[in-house]
């Protein structure tokens, strides 16, 4: 049986938000063990290094949107490296980094054509620069992605939208801004709220977002590890107390895997600096490895 290779590729990005100590995350996840986790899997690794970022401090001092030129820059790069990756006929995993990268990791993952997007997180970062209470690009990607945004990201890539409102299921919400959440109830996305989760179980949410997705032939998941409660992943800029556990984290990566069309990932947000002995980056690397077929038995 042939190896599928998996090819990790860093993005120590920490320009679209404003804490610093994500732009470690990749190392931390892969200090964690992430290669050996997927060799053991029997997957090939072959790791890219790190896309080429701007350090903040040697930028003039700025924030929030005055980073969208430096972001378009590495999430222009990044698309390419994950599109390139797809082609090739291997597995893409993107190490973040804040969630700003997804507009190029999620970009390059429909290059190739439509993909479903199960966007895993806390927040629904649907904001636009008008509505924003922070002006933190991190908080935008999703809305960037379905063409809602500066022109210059909204075009990453290619020109246009990325991925339709149809094609893509929120999972673990629970923290919305009030323009954030008037907007998100006349979109056209799969919502399921910490509230569903709580009703439902994870492992019935989980079959109706992929279910939601079933007229699409690949996915893309997009985990932010904030949406697990900061009791199981204190590393993160933005916590939110109420989140997944890491069980029910563990089951929604290993159904999801049983579905056979994860095409592309990437894992977001985890903060070195607000970690405990690396043990965010130890979960995110678990997580990953279920993901990608890793069972108990």
């Amino acid at each position: 049986m042939t190896q599928q290779t998996v090819r990790l590729i860093g993005v120590p990005m920490d320009l679209g938000q404003s804490l610093r100590g994500v732009d470690v995350g990749p190392s931390a996840v892969r200090n964690a063990g992430l290669a050996e986790r997927l060799q053991n899997l029997n997957y090939q690794v072959q790791d890219l290094g790190n896309i080429l970022v701007p350090v903040r401090a040697a930028l003039p001092a700025c924030q929030g949107m005055d980073f969208v030129r430096p972001i378009r820059a590495v999430c222009d790069l990044l698309y390419q490296a994950v599109a390139e990756t797809i082609e090739a006929g291997e597995l893409p995993v993107v190490l973040g980094g804040d969630h700003s990268i997804a507009i190029g990791s999620v970009g390059g993952a429909s290059d190739a054509g439509p993909v479903g997007v199960l966007w895993i997180d806390a927040h629904a970062d649907y904001n636009t620069p008008e509505a924003s209470p922070s002006g933190n690009i991190h908080g935008m990607p999703l809305a960037i992605l379905t063409g809602r945004g500066p022109r210059a990201l909204v075009d990453v890539g290619r020109p246009g939208p990325k991925v339709a409102p149809t094609d893509v299921v929120l999972i673990a919400v629970r923290d919305l801004d009030r323009e954030e959440r008037r907007i998100l109830r006349e979109s056209q996305m799969g919502i399921f709220t910490m509230r569903e989760i709580d009703e439902n179980g994870i492992a019935s949410v989980t079959r109706m977002a992929l279910d939601r997705l079933s007229h699409v032939p690949r996915l893309h998941v997009s985990l932010d590890i904030d949406s697990l409660d900061p009791l199981y992943a204190p590393g993160v800029g933005t916590p939110v107390a109420g989140g997944l556990s890491t069980r029910e984290a563990h089951l929604l990566m290993e159904i999801v895997a049983e579905d056979g069309r994860v095409g592309s990932v990437d894992v977001v947000e985890i903060n070195t600096i607000l970690d405990v002995r690396n043990r965010t980056a130890v979960l995110a690397a678990d997580l990953l490895a279920s993901l990608l077929g890793k069972t108990i038995l």
